[in-house]
């Protein structure tokens, strides 16, 4: 069920979200975790943080446009 382009990425879903090598500020309050998948691919995890130890996935891709995800205030590593 769900996406099946994103279904063979769940451990690098996992892995953006646990081991993240950015992470960002959203449009709102959300926050996006950044992950090399290779050469020219990225991983973004969109995720809203409810504590320090709960929150939730809202969605995740796959884009190679890194440069206009990481155009947003930096949130981590400061």
């Amino acid at each position: 069920e769900g996406h099946p382009e994103m279904a063979g990425f769940y451990y690098d879903v996992l892995s953006t979200i646990d081991e993240p090598a950015k992470i960002v500020e959203g449009s709102s309050s959300e926050k996006l975790a950044i992950k090399r998948l290779n050469r020219n691919q990225y991983v973004c995890v969109v995720y809203k943080e409810l504590s320090n130890k709960d929150g939730f996935v809202i969605t995740a891709f796959i884009t190679s446009k890194v440069n206009l995800i990481e155009r947003r205030k930096q949130l981590w590593p400061q």
